[in-house]
């Protein structure tokens, strides 16, 4: 069943817009390997892109997609580096404008202490994709995409969050969908009252929205605290909403669609390097086997087995892979442990 009717003449698959960040994580490869331990420990670092919907700008592009990015970058060396590599990647980096006034890319830190314990030393004072103006929103570059993405983190502060708003009004008014990743980042908010205010007004008009069910508490707390997954995805689709994924970390993730059905997947078992990441995989899989216009089981599966694949890399953006290599994953898993492992 088709679900969502994307705009096949549109030229960009997805167009995503929010964080992007420099990631450092400890060393692993042939030539230096920082086993798990304290990051005080850690001498020897590995740089990637990061941030939320950039790595789901590479997980899409890995994926055949053509992706583009509405973001703010330092003007430095370090947005040299993430414009380079969203070029390399075959990411359209058009909207992506620099930073005027010295404001730098947030750095990430990753602690890595066992395949059950990690951690994130964020630097994000003054950061640059809070940066993001209503200026910087065309809505010409809107109206080229059959989908927006956005992150939750973009509506944190202003000038981002009206930046935000503008996007998601300017997608309600040409056609293109909204898909919205509540990507919910504790460092980055004032208070409670903000997130649900703000995450909520996009929620309304999303065509798809993915979350953990604390994101969903958050996002419903001005609305009607201490729902169900059941309830929550009855509210969504009363607006806009015409799929709901709902995360429960290791006890798996449900999708609702609003015609009443509901589709459930569990993780598939690997030995996790780190526990961030996944999320990023889910989405860009997930998304993928939507826009196959697969059945949504064998999407959430698509993306449960790049979550997984995620966990067990040592970064969140050059891993990302490709679609035969999701493939041969999931075989692989299914061979040691059955058909149905990760299906509920």
């Amino acid at each position: 069943m088709n679900y969502i009717d994307f705009d096949e003449s549109r030229e960009f698959d997805l167009i995503l817009l929010g964080r992007v960040a420099i990631d450092f994580n400890p060393a692993y490869s042939d030539d230096v390997k920082e086993d798990f331990k304290p990051l005080k420990n850690v001498h020897y670092f590995e740089k990637f892109v990061g941030g939320s919907p950039a790595n789901i700008a590479v997980g899409v592009t890995h994926h055949g997609m053509k992706a583009g990015f509405i973001g703010k970058v330092s003007d430095d060396q370090f947005g040299d580096f993430v414009v380079d590599y969203f070029n390399e990647q075959g990411i359209d980096t058009s909207c992506i404008t620099r930073c005027q006034h010295g404001e730098k890319l947030g750095l990430t830190f990753t602690e890595m202490r066992s395949p059950k314990e990690s951690s994130l030393l964020m630097y994000r004072n003054r950061v640059a994709d809070l940066q993001l103006h209503v200026d910087d929103i065309k809505e010409d570059y809107i109206k080229r995409a059959k989908a927006i993405l956005i992150s939750g983190t973009a509506l944190a502060e202003s000038p981002s969050r009206e930046a935000a708003l503008k996007a998601v009004m300017l997608a309600r008014r040409n056609g293109t969908k909204i898909i919205f990743d509540i990507d919910y980042r504790e460092y980055n908010w004032k208070n409670q009252d903000e997130i649900s205010i703000y995450c909520s007004i996009v929620a309304k008009e999303a065509t798809v929205i993915m979350g953990s069910r604390e994101e969903f508490d958050l996002t419903e707390r001005e609305l009607q605290p201490g729902m169900t997954d059941e309830e929550s995805a009855k509210l969504w689709h009363n607006y806009h909403a015409r799929i709901v994924v709902i995360k429960h970390g290791m006890q798996g993730s449900t999708a609702y669609t609003r015609d009443g059905q509901k589709f459930s997947i569990k993780p598939f078992p690997v030995t996790a390097r780190k526990g961030f990441g996944g999320g990023d995989g889910y989405a860009s899989g997930f998304l993928y086997g939507l826009y196959q216009n697969w059945p949504i089981i064998d999407c959430l599966e698509f993306g449960s087995a790049e979550a997984s694949m995620m966990v067990k890399a040592n970064n969140c953006s050059d891993s990302l892979p490709n679609p035969e290599q999701v493939h041969a994953f999931i075989k692989e898993e299914k061979a040691l442990y059955g058909d149905m492992i990760a299906r509920v």
